[in-house]
C-alpha cells in the first residue's frame, strides 16, 4: 500500500539552511530519504546539525548557490559519482525584495528572478537527467504567485515560477516525472521575521484560519507530493496559506458586514 515513507529515495532540497527548507530536510529524513540539503554556507548550518538520521534516512550537506549553473553541474556530477539517482527535488530556495512598484529597480527584479525562477530552472535542467519514472519535483511558490501582492519583484518571480512549473509538468510527464507547486502563505520563518508588524496583522486579518502557518505545515505537503501517495498528481498548485488566497480579498468585506 502506498505510504508517506521515502525509504531508499534520494531527495535534493535547496535553501535548506534554516526555516522552511530546514524543516523540509528534517521531515524528509525522518521519512527515510537520503536528503542532500543545500545552501550558500560552506559548512553544514547549525539548524541541520541536529537532524538525527532515521533507521533508513540520512542527511548530507552540500554548498550550492542555486543561481550558479556551474554549481548545479558540480552537484549533479557528485551525485552521479556516488552512484545515486535523484528521486526528488525541492526547489525551496528563495529571496525577496520588499520595494513597492514605483520604487523597484530592474536590478531588484533581476536578483530575485535569478534565485526564485532561474535557480529552479537550473535545478530541473541539472537533475532531471538523473531522474527516472516515479521521481517528483516540488517547486515552492507563494501566495504572492496566486494574487496581487505588494513586493512586486517577489510577486512577479512567483508568477513566473508557476509558468515554469506547468511547462515542466507537461514536458517531463511522459518520462514519469511529476512536477507540482506549493504556495505558502505567511509562514513563520527567518524571512518573514523581517516583515513589518502592520503586514503581519493585515495578513492574519485576511487569513480565514486566523493565524500564521508553521514550517512543518508546509513540509508535510511537500512530503506528500514527493511520496507514492501522490503518484497521479502533477501540474497541481496547492496553497498552504490558511485560505488567504481563496476569497480574492472578500474576507475584509465579509468581516465588515458581521
Amino acid at each position: 500500500m502506498p505510504s508517506l515513507r521515502l525509504d531508499g529515495r534520494t531527495v535534493v532540497v535547496t535553501g535548506a539552511a534554516q526555516g522552511q527548507g530546514a524543516a523540509e530536510a528534517r521531515m524528509l529524513t525522518e521519512a527515510g530519504a537520503r536528503v542532500i540539503a543545500t545552501d550558500l554556507a560552506a559548512s553544514i548550518p547549525a539548524e541541520l546539525e541536529s537532524v538525527i538520521p532515521s533507521p533508513d534516512g540520512v542527511l548530507v550537506y552540500r554548498q550550492l548557490d542555486v543561481s550558479d549553473a556551474t554549481g548545479w553541474a558540480e552537484l549533479a556530477a557528485w551525485i552521479r559519482s556516488q552512484g545515486w539517482q535523484v528521486d526528488g527535488l525541492v526547489n525551496n530556495a528563495g529571496i525577496t525584495r520588499r520595494s513597492r512598484l514605483l520604487d523597484t529597480s530592474v536590478a531588484d527584479l533581476q536578483k530575485v528572478y535569478e534565485v526564485n525562477v532561474a535557480g529552479s530552472l537550473l535545478g530541473i535542467q541539472s537533475l532531471a537527467p538523473l531522474m527516472g519514472s516515479g521521481a517528483s519535483i516540488v517547486n515552492v511558490g507563494s501566495v504572492a504567485g496566486l494574487t496581487a501582492h505588494y513586493p512586486v519583484a517577489y510577486t512577479a518571480s512567483k508568477w513566473a515560477l508557476r509558468g515554469l512549473s506547468q511547462v515542466a509538468a507537461m514536458e517531463l510527464g511522459p518520462r514519469g516525472i511529476r512536477v507540482n507547486t506549493v504556495h505558502p502563505g505567511f509562514i513563520e520563518t527567518p524571512m518573514t521575521q523581517g516583515a513589518k508588524p502592520e503586514f503581519r496583522q493585515a495578513t492574519v486579518a485576511e487569513t480565514p484560519l486566523g493565524r500564521t502557518g508553521s514550517v512543518g505545515e508546509v513540509a508535510g505537503v511537500v512530503l506528500f507530493l514527493l511520496s507514492p501517495l501522490s503518484s497521479f498528481v502533477t501540474g497541481a498548485e496547492i496553497p498552504v496559506d490558511g485560505g488567504q488566497a481563496s476569497h480574492g480579498g472578500a474576507k475584509s468585506v465579509s468581516d465588515a458586514l458581521r
